[in-house]
């Protein structure tokens, strides 16, 4: 399939450029592929050679061009590549039948080579699988641009695929762990087809997928449009397609699968390659976090720097982002108690609380607002509750109250797993309009101030520690007896 598609790519490019000096080498890497490999290829599946097909359509168009009397035969020699007259009229005579100078008056015997259409589709054998790949949101924009488009137009093209492919792709990644997982696949006479399936219908198409979006992006990169987020989510994603984790745990799996796919046969090999199902959101909590769930990842991460910063704005409605920065502050612990944030507020609970703060002058971190803390332990939002609490960020040795609860946070990881102490890092949103749309649930994930700095996040291409170091805050500027209208989200700087 992943050849098939590139066959049809390459046909569309020749279209492109019948006027235009073209290699064979040119044409295998537009379709990111491997020169003589491909030419082969390329044969097999249209029966032709690549250099035939390019000539029969140069000289079908220019047997045309003569008829409908559109240039000398010297300058239609020259618009379709050919170096002299001579050449071209032997050429043309081999294909024709009949010489150039003879067109207007034999114009009725002329050949007409038609475009090549491929026809991608693969009966029998493991046809189900690679239409299950299909189902991913692939990239078709170079069917849509034409250079009539603006610059903008062009933009919000490869934009609304992007949100198109956020909404499509994790379902087809899940369907993907649930197929490694399956041992009735993973037979031994199954698994030069499941190469295929994974490592060119997937991976390979994938890389391919980045190459084209690069080029989208590089030829509109002048046109102060394209969010610079971008870049690092495709490098990541590139690094990950070839295979580089970062995870020591999850490496050697992936590089046993690279170096001998044969060892897919493995069971345990294949579950750290699977990893487990994380739902069309991606928040499903897993016990096995594996390659497939990484792809997952890296795939969302470059659609959320092209859709996020417009979809930010869009959700801005009646109020807007006045500030937003990143922080990250020294060893702090929060101090605080337990509030449930829909409960009816208790003024009098509430000063009692940071009457008990305000003695602690001598801890303050800094960070000196009234903040309403939200986390779940480091677990998943599908398995643990958000857990509210009221208090402030003091810092880090401050002694807790008596009756109060504390949470610490640090600037850096320090191998304790799920949970507190969370990291110290954070952006800071303020918001300003009006203070009942910021708190609006309609339509948001959440509400309006968490959906809205969340997405900001997602945007720049910052990693969010969910669900290991997960937590958000509300923040009151002008303390707690008025609304908040700030908002912090932890982050991974």
């Amino acid at each position: 399939m992943y050849w098939l598609q590139s066959v049809n790519d390459a046909v569309k490019y020749v279209e492109r450029n019948l006027t235009n000096e073209m290699k064979t080498e040119d044409i295998a890497k537009a379709v990111y592929a491997s020169g003589a490999h491909f030419q082969r290829i390329f044969h097999l599946v249209t029966g032709i050679t690549l250099g035939e097909y390019i000539r029969n359509r140069r000289l079908s168009l220019a047997g045309r061009d003569l008829r409908l009397r559109r240039g000398k035969i010297t300058e239609i020699a020259m618009k379709y590549q050919y170096d002299t007259s001579e050449s071209f009229s032997k050429a043309f005579f081999r294909f024709h039948g009949i010489k150039p100078s003879e067109v207007p008056t034999k114009g009725s015997k002329l050949k007409f080579y038609s475009p090549l259409i491929i026809n991608i589709s693969v009966e029998g054998g493991f046809d189900t699988f690679f239409k299950l790949i299909e189902k991913f949101c692939w990239n078709d924009i170079d069917d849509k641009m034409t250079e009539t488009l603006s610059d903008a137009e062009k933009y919000q093209m490869i934009i609304d695929w992007s949100r198109t492919a956020r909404g499509q792709n994790p379902d087809v990644f899940d369907s993907l762990t649930d197929w490694i997982l399956d041992d009735s696949q993973w037979t031994e006479e199954k698994l030069e087809e499941n190469e295929q399936i994974l490592m060119n219908g997937v991976l390979a198409r994938f890389r391919e997928q980045n190459a084209r979006l690069r080029a989208y992006l590089r030829a509109l990169s002048g046109s102060g449009l394209v969010n610079k987020a971008v870049w690092d989510a495709l490098c990541r994603f590139d690094s990950l397609l070839t295979g580089k984790t970062g995870d020591p745990n999850l490496q050697k799996a992936v590089d046993d699968m690279f170096h001998d796919f044969s060892n897919m046969k493995n069971r345990h090999i294949r579950e750290r390659i699977a990893g487990n199902r994380t739902g069309s959101t991606g928040t499903d909590s897993v016990d096995l976090y594996g390659y497939i769930n990484c792809l997952k990842d890296c795939d969302a991460g470059v659609q959320w720097t092209l859709f996020m910063p417009q979809f930010a704005q869009e959700q801005q409605k009646g109020f807007r982002v006045e500030s937003f920065e990143y922080r990250t502050m020294p060893k702090v612990r929060f101090i605080g108690k337990e509030f449930f944030k829909n409960e009816p507020k208790d003024r009098e609970k509430e000063l009692a609380l940071f009457a008990v703060l305000d003695e602690l002058k001598e801890y303050r971190s800094g960070f000196d607002y009234d903040v309403f803390l939200m986390h779940h332990f480091g677990k998943g939002v599908d398995t643990e509750p958000c857990h509210g609490f009221l208090g402030r960020f003091m810092a880090g040795e401050a002694p807790v109250p008596q009756g109060f609860t504390y949470v610490d946070f640090i600037p850096l990881r320090d191998g304790s797993g799920f949970g507190p102490p969370y990291l110290s890092k954070f952006a800071f949103a303020v918001f300003t309009g009006d203070v009942a749309a910021m708190h609006s649930r309609e339509g948001y994930d959440n509400d309006a101030m968490y959906d809205v700095t969340r997405n900001i996040i997602l945007g720049q291409g910052v990693q969010i520690p969910y669900p290991h170091k997960y937590w958000t805050a509300e923040v009151f500027l002008n303390g707690a007896a008025n609304p908040s209208t700030a908002y912090l989200f932890s982050v991974e700087l």
